[in-house]
């Protein structure tokens, strides 16, 4: 049997959009309270009854998420222009090695705006 599941985490960090047109208001430096969510498939494990264990899920983001939780994140190496889009990628290529069974990677920037890497 296949399964999907995901798991959410949250931080917050400032950017601004370099490369947009003057005076678009995303070029000012700003913040968002970030959402990730990332979406593991697989096979389920018959005798434990899951793909992955949360808690790997977990262990495996911590550094990404301790490197961009209260930061600008333009000043993060493959960040200097942290559209949502370019974010979500970033994230999947970093915790890909860690997490095989990684497929999709969203990144929530506001309630309403989201962007979802899938390779």
């Amino acid at each position: 049997m296949r399964a999907r599941l995901t798991k959410s985490f949250h931080f917050e960090a400032a950017h601004w959009l370099p490369r947009v047109s003057a005076g678009h208001k995303c070029g000012r430096l700003h913040g968002h309270s970030y959402e990730v969510v990332l979406g593991v498939e697989g096979e389920v494990d018959p005798d434990l009854g899951w793909v992955v264990d949360f808690a790997a899920i977990k262990q495996a983001f911590r550094p990404l998420l301790e490197r961009l939780d209260h930061a600008c994140l333009n000043e993060i190496e493959g960040l200097e222009n942290s559209t949502a889009e370019i974010l979500a990628a970033w994230i999947y290529t970093r915790l890909k090695p860690a997490l095989p069974q990684l497929t999709d990677v969203t990144i929530q920037e506001t309630p309403s705006s989201a962007a979802t890497y899938r390779p």
